[in-house]
């Protein structure tokens, strides 16, 4: 791990730090934004990953370079290199695809990474929460999700039935499927917390399809199934959240119209639950 005491430029990592490399021409930028990008020396591949909010503390990032180097290269990408605001990784070469895994495929990655040592801190749901409130458009800020924020404080969290590592991030999108199996990307949310908050947490088309994946989870587990899916369901209110107010923030980041749409939705989601 490389580091220093000013945070570079794209152009200056890459001519202090990796001379001998280009980026990738042709490469598919999945799963990349900013000044992040994909660079190659003959036929080793690296992804170089900017922080995705520079304006977070830098313990933030840091964290996510110490989870990569804990957590098995046939579940995520190995890292390489880290200096303030950059961190480079290797680069999985797959598919992305545009659906979910298999439930029994899905369920039984979830279950192999919640078998691996944890990472030592605790996933930041309600730090994420108040961020996510203040970092949002003022004129967005409804009574509504005031009192959401402060009943969800005065209730607390819910007991985590079981801790391991999560990724927190479970989508298509951060799916990587390869020759000899499922691959995790992007673990900017990463932390120890519940198993049930990490089944929640999935972007899953329908009800049914997360109650199969629980399900599926389950037997692996040797959990209950209708205990598990319980607990998935008393963490549904806090996914909400997060995920209205994550919406939120992209809205005043991009001024990108869907994702006003998105979190409208999300706060119906809310109100019809509450």
């Amino acid at each position: 791990m490389q580091c220093s005491n000013s945070k570079l430029t794209r152009d200056a990592v890459l001519s202090r730090f990796f001379p001998d490399f280009q980026p990738a021409a042709n490469s598919v930028p999945t799963g990349l934004s900013g000044g992040s990008c994909i660079i190659e020396n003959g036929d080793q591949r690296l992804v170089l990953r900017q922080h995705h909010t520079p304006q977070d503390a830098e313990y933030h990032f840091l964290r996510q370079y110490h989870a990569l180097s804990q957590l098995p290269e046939d579940l995520a990408p190995r890292p390489r290199f880290y200096t303030p605001g950059w961190m480079a990784v290797d680069y999985i070469a797959g598919e992305v695809k545009s659906a979910l895994p298999d439930h029994r495929q899905l369920a039984a990655m979830l279950y192999y990474l919640h078998q691996q040592p944890r990472f030592g801190w605790r996933v930041p749901l309600l730090s994420l929460l108040l961020s996510y409130w203040q970092q949002s458009s003022p004129a967005r800020r409804t009574p509504f999700w005031l009192r959401q924020l402060h009943r969800l404080c005065k209730a607390g969290e819910p007991v985590p039935l079981r801790l391991a590592p999560l990724h927190m991030d479970v989508h298509a999108g951060n799916i990587v499927h390869t020759a000899t199996g499922l691959r995790l990307i992007d673990w900017e949310y990463a932390g120890d917390g519940d198993i049930a908050l990490e089944l929640a947490a999935v972007w899953v088309s329908s009800d049914a399809a997360h109650r199969q994946l629980v399900g599926d989870y389950a037997a692996l587990a040797q959990i209950d199934p209708p205990h598990l899916w319980r607990q998935v369901q008393r963490w549904r209110p806090w996914l909400l959240m997060l995920k209205a107010g994550w919406f939120e923030c992209r809205w005043v980041q991009t001024g990108e119209q869907q994702f006003i749409t998105l979190a409208d939705e999300t706060w119906c989601q809310l109100k019809t639950n509450g």
